[in-house]
């Protein structure tokens, strides 16, 4: 079998129409949340809304000590896979030269031991949570298909890049094209899911700071 072709294809048609499919529905699910639009307000501003917004994405990126006592394990794997992730996205060599292909930007990466050191961490991290999700009762109640589905268009990507790095199981052209493949499973799955939160996440942050500071709370 020529997998060659297949890589081609995934190399090709197959991330353009995953890429037009990402865009579209990032683009409408953020137009959506604009055309809520916001009720205008009729009080005195007691704050700048732009400092607050701003203080605020950054303030809660540490979680309160109350969270923190309650939830140990939960806010530290999850701050480990969230991290994890995006070193390897962001700064794997061949992810750099493909980020420069697309934008005509580029920076610098690490090494292939350390970048694959921080995918074996961050597939314990995210195996961990999955083991605790399906073991805690209260999270196996409140679970569905959907989050099951964010778990496993995440893991594949990194799964199928460490095996690829190190051509382990399937021959090098067909695992690096299950790679990509996977990879453009998420960008389609992306808007659709709570994966969107990656956008809306600061978009909130920053609404919730600006009110808050307009009216004269502090957060």
């Amino acid at each position: 079998m020529d997998y060659n072709e297949f890589l081609n294809w995934t190399r090709g048609t197959a991330l353009q129409i995953a890429l037009v499919i990402f865009i579209f529905g990032v683009t409408l699910r953020l137009l959506e949340i604009y055309l809520l639009g916001r009720k205008k307000d009729y009080f005195v501003s007691r704050g700048s809304r732009f400092s607050g917004g701003t203080r605020t994405i950054f303030s809660r990126f540490m979680p309160e000590k109350t969270t923190l006592n309650r939830t140990a394990f939960i806010v530290i794997a999850g701050y480990v896979f969230h991290l994890g992730f995006f070193i390897v996205l962001l700064f794997f060599i061949p992810h750099i030269q493909f980020f420069k292909a697309a934008l005509g930007i580029e920076w610098g990466g690490l090494p292939t031991p350390i970048i694959s050191a921080v995918t074996m961490i961050t597939m314990l991290a995210m195996l961990a949570l999955l083991i605790n999700r399906l073991t805690h009762p209260v999270l196996r109640f409140l679970s569905t298909g959907a989050d099951f589905l964010v778990w496993t268009v995440i893991f594949l990507p990194l799964l199928t890049g460490y095996l690829t790095v190190y051509h382990l199981f399937l021959p090098y052209s067909l695992m690096l094209a299950l790679h990509i493949l996977s990879v453009e499973i998420l960008l389609i799955v992306f808007p659709f899911t709570k994966l969107m939160h990656t956008f809306t996440l600061f978009l909130a942050r920053w609404y919730t700071g600006a009110n808050a500071a307009q009216r004269g709370v502090e957060l």
